[in-house]
């Protein structure tokens, strides 16, 4: 991943993942449902994401809209790669331990972890 996005910039790419795209003015109304920011600290936003490369944009109407430069999945690996690094010392357990105790899982997210670990369980041991 060439540029790391902030706190304010994924908040902006997640929206933009579930959307797949939009306009200033979609962003920053999305963002007042949670947060109170101002339209134009949206369109800053947007426009040194532009700028950066995470984010394209049509800008052959009048209205502008904004596209995802940053694969979803790609971007979130290298974010929890560095975080785990660097906040868990490498170590995903403690990751995981943290995160669960955080919350309060349902019984389906549970069975969802529990597939997953049987997964890479099998995968470790060549049953896959």
């Amino acid at each position: 991943m060439e540029a790391k996005p902030t706190e304010s910039e994924l908040e902006i790419l997640s929206l933009l993942w579930q959307m797949d795209k939009a306009s200033v003015r979609e962003i920053h109304e999305k963002l007042a449902e949670t947060k109170d920011t101002g339209y134009t600290t949206t369109l800053k936003t947007l426009q040194n994401m532009f700028s950066k490369g995470l984010v394209t944009r049509d800008d052959a109407q009048r209205t502008h809209i904004y596209y995802p430069a940053l694969d979803q999945a790609k971007t979130q690996k290298s974010l929890v790669s560095t975080f785990m690094a660097s906040t868990f010392g490498g170590s995903a357990k403690n990751l995981v331990m943290q995160a669960l105790g955080q919350s309060n899982p349902s019984k389906e997210e549970l069975d969802e972890i529990r597939q997953f670990m049987d997964q890479l369980t099998a995968k470790d041991h060549g049953d896959n």
